[in-house]
């Protein structure tokens, strides 16, 4: 062999070393973007109590417990009423349990009071962060004889950042709910 054939043999040989050494990394998975109508609402009612659910919800009922189910978003909203009968603070006590035993999976639990006087509406929204496998949770209350408490929950695993578009289209879904929720006679 010539000495021009051996320097181009090494200096392809440098080149196929210098592209191979290039460090590769697993192809990270792609969440397609997810987008909703804006919502449109129609009044909801169940035995003592009425609210505004988002029309792309279907209603399902037993009893006085509602359920909104989201089959696009594969999400459910539980309504679950309960009369006040001289143990409210047992009620309170029990939603709170219902929220904070999600601690170990939440990154965060922020809490929010609702008031609203007029209506006689009094309760707590929860908003979780991270992979709880709910990330929504709400009591209602007029302290005297209804009660209230709802949650968010989605048919996946609980993955907050690839359910987030679906579960803020929900949470704000669930505001509204809260703030047109009112008794009846």
């Amino acid at each position: 062999m010539g000495l021009g054939y051996m320097k181009i043999l090494m200096t392809l040989l440098s080149l196929v070393f210098l592209v191979s050494c290039k460090d590769t990394l697993p192809k990270p998975k792609a969440y397609l973007r997810l987008s909703y109508p804006d919502a449109q609402y129609k009044n909801y009612t169940s035995c003592n109590y009425s609210f505004d659910i988002n029309t792309l919800g279907e209603t399902e009922q037993k009893k006085c417990d509602v359920k909104v189910v989201y089959p696009k978003m594969k999400a459910t909203v539980y309504l679950t009423y309960k009369p006040v009968e001289g143990n409210l603070n047992t009620l309170l006590k029990d939603a709170q349990k219902l929220t904070y035993e999600h601690v170990i999976k939440a990154d965060e639990i922020t809490e929010q009071i609702y008031q609203n006087p007029d209506k006689k509406v009094y309760g707590m929204l929860y908003r979780l962060g991270g992979n709880a496998a709910t990330n929504t949770q709400f009591y209602l209350t007029d302290s005297t004889d209804n009660f209230v408490v709802g949650s968010v929950y989605f048919y996946s695993k609980p993955n907050y950042d690839s359910i987030l578009p679906a579960a803020k289209y929900i949470e704000n879904d669930v505001s509204r709910l809260i703030e047109s929720l009112s008794w009846g006679e």
